[in-house]
This record gives C-alpha cells, structure tokens and sequence, in this order.
C-alpha cells in the first residue's frame, strides 16, 4: 500500500452489503478523496480533488455511467 495511505480510514459503500468485492473511499487530510478496490488493498489507489470527486459523484447520481446508457461497445 502506499505509505501516506496506511493509517487511512477506508469505508466501503452501503451498497456492498458485506461483499468483498467491492469500492472503497477514504477522505484525505487535504481535502482530496481516495478510492481503491477492496479486494486488493495493496493495489493502486485513485486520487480525485473535491472538484473532481463531485463531478464524478453527480455523474453517478445522474446514471451517467449506467450501463443502459453508455450504449453499446463501451
């Protein structure tokens, strides 16, 4: 994992329902947001600023990343 991010408070999504498989976020001491996959916590970390982390979450809430929506062969 990386060394910054050890001490981290990581939370899964209500969503999850106790699954392994699943995202996890972690809001940071500089206001940025961290998210990584539970099944791998050693894995590779995405790093969003709060202006990046909004426009995504809007986008989810929007259904903007819905399968439905992105059409074929995406």
């Amino acid at each position: 994992m990386h060394n910054h991010l050890t001490n981290t408070a990581w939370r899964k999504s209500t969503f999850c329902n106790g699954a392994d498989a699943c995202i996890e976020v972690a809001p940071l001491a500089d206001g940025n947001v961290a998210v990584r996959d539970s099944k791998e916590q050693d894995g590779p970390v995405l790093v969003f600023t709060p202006s990046e982390w909004a426009a995504f979450t809007a986008g989810v809430r929007d259904g903007e990343f819905d399968v439905a929506t992105l059409g074929a062969g995406a």
